[in-house]
């Protein structure tokens, strides 16, 4: 786990192609001054492994599906640094038709993956309250990520830190051939407050390893 504030620039990326495009292309457009970065191996149960380095459409669709799986993430815990113990994380997480109308929807599964894909979740997150996200996903040969984006404000109790359009989590899966590499990076441009700074960066810190657990777990359960 890497943290880092004022002029943040990834360390932990793995060497791919588009997926560094986005990340640097959206720091460059945001201008952070917090990120937090993340970097998971997962050995492949062995029936699955390839030297090949590519995994099959099968594989790549389960994997696919994990990640859709947004009302999964209801009920998810992290480790509040302030309180000193497990915290819910989103009390509610579901997909929407839109940020609009707000209807929910259900996961949705597929038989065959999209070359992209945008989606608009509502979830209830216990420390930023109840908001509006758009995921958007990208495909390629040998990695899928989706980048989730705020669409609206992110208050801290009564105070407004993270402004529309202005928080940007990566969430990578890199096929390795017998192994999954699994990324994942937030940056945002927060609200300078003495104290509470630091606090919105441990926060996310540990929201982040939050996320990387229940997706671990996903992918225990789908390959």
């Amino acid at each position: 786990m890497e943290v880092q504030f004022k002029n943040p620039k990834p360390v932990l990326l793995p060497n791919t192609g588009e997926l560094g495009q986005f990340i640097t292309g959206t720091i460059g457009e945001l201008k952070p001054n917090m990120m937090v970065e993340t970097l998971y191996l997962y050995l492949k149960p062995e029936k699955l492994r390839s030297d090949e380095g590519n995994w099959d459409e099968e594989q790549k669709i389960n994997v696919f599906n994990q990640m859709m799986a947004i009302s999964s993430l209801t009920g998810i815990e992290y480790y509040s640094a302030s309180r000193g113990s497990m915290r819910t994380f989103y009390e509610y997480s579901g997909i929407i038709d839109g940020p609009q109308t707000k209807k929910p929807l259900p996961d949705p599964v597929y038989t065959q993956i999209p070359a992209a894909l945008s989606i608009y979740a509502k979830q209830k997150d216990l420390t930023f309250g109840d908001n509006i996200y758009r995921y958007s996903f990208t495909i390629s040969r040998d990695s899928i990520f989706f980048v989730q984006e705020n669409i609206t404000a992110l208050n801290y109790g009564v105070i407004p830190v993270i402004g529309k359009s202005n928080l940007r989590s990566f969430f990578a899966v890199i096929d390795c051939g017998d192994t999954i590499l699994v990324y994942a990076a937030s940056m945002a441009k927060t609200l300078s407050v003495p104290g509470l700074f630091d606090r919105i960066g441990n926060s996310f810190s540990n929201r982040a390893e939050a996320v990387l657990n229940w997706f671990n777990s996903r992918l225990e359960n789908g390959l």
